[in-house]
């Protein structure tokens, strides 16, 4: 196989940066792209220059991303800036959140289809209320891994007793909610220690890198595979010469097989055919789009499930985390609409039962009327019909939904059944 098929075949694996304002992260990210070397050499001229107009002693990586934060500050709204990079062993997607505490739901955008958390936190600081933040909702979104990177510890002497307590604290903080692989690594973004490169002077850290960690991770679909076949039909296709009918959508979780029993409309069948693109296929697998065809004439329409051996049971209210989206606050008793695979229903949000204080460690909570714009929230929703309803897993495989004003049409929340932030 020549090197261009091998680089062709490398995993893709999605990540996110997070931390508080000053803790690095511009710099971080611009340090990624400059080691791996995946900046251009006409951006890297470019920050040369201003970093010598500046007075900077050396690169200032952080200007590679500072493009966006003029952006900001001309009033363009940019909710997660994706950046791509790559190595030998794997290609990257990085999604790199803001560190405000007001864009919680960006910060919730960029985790929600991440793998991995890289959390920056200031060694002169150590763990702060943002970072406590920005661990609930990894694990509230099932993020099982979560670097955190002590970053300036070039600040502190490269300080071996700084770094424990701070590892220390945010183990334990991880395995209280939940996360089951945290990874701590000192690092300075500004001096390149241990980043991309190792360093020089932790004698004191013998772990990986970074990099090597993000390359050694095994690749993921939020263990959607291990979880029962989940098929939403978007659209029916219908060829009356020939009698074709197939159900055409994307497989959310799991796998089917021809020949296999499947449960539909409330009734069980066989799938005889799984049409692609490229023609008829034995199986497919989550994040497959493709035509089912089925032994029975079912009446089946769009929005509806086709299931494996253990189908969601149907039901017209359900507890849910929520997270608001919109400066229009929900109240208790609103009626809304909701979009859960390919459903959109009329439904009604019955209570506001919790609001969480994902600031605090000890978790704090109120209980309001309503809630607003980056508020995450304990809710009771009712529906106008019986939906397959199934607790939120695999990342968004299942269990994920939205609440829509039914007025404007504009997204209000996003939404997780059964999810539970204490």
């Amino acid at each position: 196989m020549s090197a261009t098929e091998l680089l062709a075949q490398r995993q893709t694996l999605r990540l996110c940066t997070a931390g508080s304002v000053d803790d690095g992260k511009s710099t971080f990210v611009g340090r990624l792209l400059h080691d791996t070397k995946s900046v251009l050499a006409d951006q890297l001229a470019s920050v040369e220059r201003t970093s010598a107009d500046r007075g900077f002693d050396g690169l200032d990586l952080s200007l590679l991303v500072d493009g966006l934060r003029a952006e900001r500050e001309q009033g363009i709204t940019i909710d997660v800036a994706y950046r791509y990079f790559a190595t030998d062993k794997r290609t990257f997607i990085l999604a790199d959140t803001p560190g405000h505490v007001q864009y919680t739901r960006n910060t919730v955008t960029g985790m929600s289809t991440s793998q991995v958390v890289v959390l920056l936190v200031d060694a002169r600081n150590g763990v702060v209320e943002q970072t406590v933040r920005h661990l609930n909702v990894a694990a509230l979104l099932g993020v099982r891994t979560v670097i955190l990177g002590v970053n300036k510890i070039d600040l502190v002497d490269y300080s071996e007793e700084i770094y424990n307590t701070i590892k220390a604290e945010f183990e334990a903080k991880a395995a209280e909610l939940g996360i089951e692989d945290p990874h701590v690594v000192p690092i300075s973004a500004l001096k390149g220690d241990n980043v991309v490169e190792r360093s020089a002077h932790m004698d004191f850290y013998t772990g990986p890198t970074v990099l090597e960690l993000l390359e050694s991770i095994p690749v993921t679909s939020g263990r959607a595979l291990e979880l029962d076949f989940r098929f939403n039909i978007q659209y029916v296709l219908r060829e009356h010469a020939t009698d074709y009918r197939a159900y055409a959508g994307r497989v959310n979780a799991g796998s089917v097989t021809v020949g296999d029993t499947v449960h539909a409309g409330g009734r069980s069948t066989t799938v005889t055919h799984i049409d692609t693109a490229d023609g008829e296929q034995e199986t497919a697998q989550a994040g497959d789009s493709v035509a089912l065809r089925l032994a029975d004439e079912i009446d089946l329409v769009r929005g509806e499930l086709i299931a494996g051996a253990n189908p969601p049971e149907h039901v017209r209210e359900f507890v849910a985390t929520v997270v608001g989206l919109t400066e229009k606050n929900i109240s208790a008793g609103q009626a809304v609409k909701l979009r859960l695979g390919t459903s959109l229903v009329r439904a009604r949000v019955v209570s506001v039962d919790k609001l969480i204080d994902i600031d605090s460690a000890d978790g704090d909570v109120d209980y309001p009327d309503a809630f607003g714009l980056n508020d995450i929230a304990h809710v009771t929703i009712h529906t106008a019909q019986e939906l397959p309803v199934e607790d939120y897993a695999a990342r968004g495989a299942v269990g994920n939904f939205l609440l829509i004003d039914q007025a404007s049409g504009s997204t209000l929340a996003a939404g997780l059944v059964g999810t539970r932030l204490r």
